[in-house]
């Protein structure tokens, strides 16, 4: 099999991509990453820990200080949308079209490769095979995904007999959507969270540049779309214009933001945040965090930091870390989140940009090798067009059904 030179040449295209890779943002992300700044001094953050620590939750609306302003702003809770019910769930003929146009890049890709692999063929022998590992590695799949996905095609085609190469794309959709289900790929209804787990808390991690703020917007739009109230939290205090990046965020889907000074301690705001929620019997809360280096130690940690001082208000917050990937990325999105899984209890992923490049095999091989649930994909620059994953609705376009 030609697997480990396809491999190795892979490999070799991709080391020269640091851990951190800059891609085409939307007019809002370009303009909050021109600036960056370090992290804060140690003192400030053992000063704010101290606060933290001698800070009580509270049952009323929380105040912040606006980073402009030293002066005290009272966060004014939003009007609670219309429950839009159970209608959400389906999956719609616009959400189809959202879908098919951003994975056409890879779709066309793959189908190119798979079209070239089985020429000539009418059987699906050892060359097919040999084939469709190319195929799948150079769509980046990832190799150990790949080989999974072969052995699952030939245990197929001996049990079924005489499978020609005519039905090759049914089988693949069938094994690739089965295989997702067993990584707990499982389906949910559009943008809801359990009654029992109020306010829903969810931070969000990633690196820079991988499209987080904006992602966390869409998620504020889709949440109270589907009649939640939301509430955002600021905690990215080290990144200049990153609160207000969130802000502007805020002010376009109509929800609150929390947020301090620039150079606060995050595990503040965090803290603030989620009081305000409580306080504001809001159904969800997004914590924004500093971008970060998977390999950045000190700034890892600070993760954890983050989820003890939101535990003085829910004991068991956050219910839902969510790391950000960039799929365009490819093998460097794999390296991320092995690095993040093994830093934090990451427990949901969102791939974006997959509208952008014909990578979007990713998405089955980090959910294969981490065993993490996809739970979003970005589709394109739109509100709507962040998607919850839906395992089958995905492989079956990929595949043009």
């Amino acid at each position: 099999m030609a697997l480990f030179n396809i491999f190795n040449r892979k490999k070799n295209e991709e080391q020269n991509v640091g851990p951190q890779v800059q891609t085409t943002h939307t007019d809002d992300e370009r303009q909050a990453n021109e600036n960056t700044v370090e992290q804060a001094p140690v003192k400030a953050e053992q000063l704010a820990e101290e606060q933290t620590d001698a800070r009580e939750p509270v049952e009323q609306p929380v105040v912040t200080t606006d980073s402009q302003d030293s002066q005290p702003v009272t966060e004014t809770p939003t009007e609670e949308p219309k429950k839009k019910g159970f209608f959400r769930s389906f999956f719609s003929r616009e959400k189809k079209e959202t879908l098919d146009q951003g994975l056409e890049k890879t779709k066309q890709g793959v189908f190119a490769k798979i079209a070239h692999a089985v020429a000539g063929k009418s059987t699906i022998d050892d060359d097919v095979l040999d084939n469709l590992e190319e195929v799948f590695i150079t769509s980046d799949v990832g190799v150990d995904t790949t080989l999974k996905i072969i052995d699952r095609i030939q245990k197929r085609v001996a049990k079924d007999k005489y499978v020609g190469t005519s039905e090759l794309n049914d089988l693949l959709c069938d094994e690739i959507t089965q295989m997702l289900a067993d990584n707990n790929n499982v389906g949910m209804e559009d943008f809801t969270v359990p009654d029992e787990k109020k306010p829903y808390v969810i931070m969000v991690v990633g690196v820079n540049g991988v499209g987080k703020t904006t992602t966390i917007g869409k998620l504020a739009y889709q949440f109270k779309q589907a009649g939640n109230k939301v509430v955002l939290g600021a905690a990215d205090t080290y990144r200049a214009a990153a609160d207000e990046q969130l802000e502007i965020w805020g002010q376009r889907v109509d929800v609150p933001v929390i947020k301090h000074k620039m150079g606060t301690d995050p595990a503040s705001v965090a803290f603030d945040a989620v009081a305000s929620a409580k306080a504001q019997n809001a159904d969800v809360v997004i914590i924004d965090t500093a971008g970060r280096l998977h390999n950045n130690v000190g700034l890892m940690r600070e993760l954890t930091k983050i989820k003890d001082v939101m535990r003085k208000v829910l004991p068991d917050a956050p219910h839902e870390v969510l790391l950000v990937l960039d799929g365009s990325t490819g093998q460097n999105a794999f390296e991320q989140a092995k690095q993040f899984v093994a830093a934090t209890e990451v427990n949901a992923l969102a791939i974006t940009k997959l509208d952008g490049t014909a990578k979007g095999g990713v998405v089955i091989g980090i959910s294969d090798q981490f065993q993490i649930p996809v739970k979003y994909i970005g589709l394109g620059e739109g509100m709507d067009h962040l998607q919850v994953f839906r395992r089958e609705e995905f492989v079956r376009s990929l595949f043009g059904k």
